[in-house]
């Protein structure tokens, strides 16, 4: 499961967070990153499947620093599961608008 993140220096990162790692209780991975026009084939690609984009110039910027497919540092651990929480919620609200009433 990925999770973006952009700015308005057009910059992004993208997280996967699979059962996996959850399995592995290793923590999520960085598994693109770029700014430019490969900022903006992450976030196309991203749009494109159906996947959040969170806006967050200090998370992006601390994402970039991290090498691809390598797990996030502990020092972001907060932040990122912050991310995923609010990637969570809007999931269940999505699923929930899916579902016939009274089911």
């Amino acid at each position: 499961m990925a999770r973006i993140e952009s700015t308005a220096q057009r910059r992004a990162a993208a997280l996967a967070y699979t059962q996996r790692d959850i399995d592995r209780r290793a923590a999520p991975r960085v598994v693109a990153k770029g700014d430019a026009w490969l900022a903006d084939e992450i976030i196309a690609r991203a749009r494109a499947a159906g996947v959040p984009i969170h806006e967050s110039r200090e998370l992006v910027s601390l994402l970039m620093q991290v090498d691809l497919d390598a797990h996030i540092p502990s020092a972001l651990y907060i932040a990122v599961a912050e991310v995923l929480a609010w990637v969570y919620r809007i999931e269940g609200r999505a699923a929930q608008a899916r579902t016939p009433e009274g089911t």
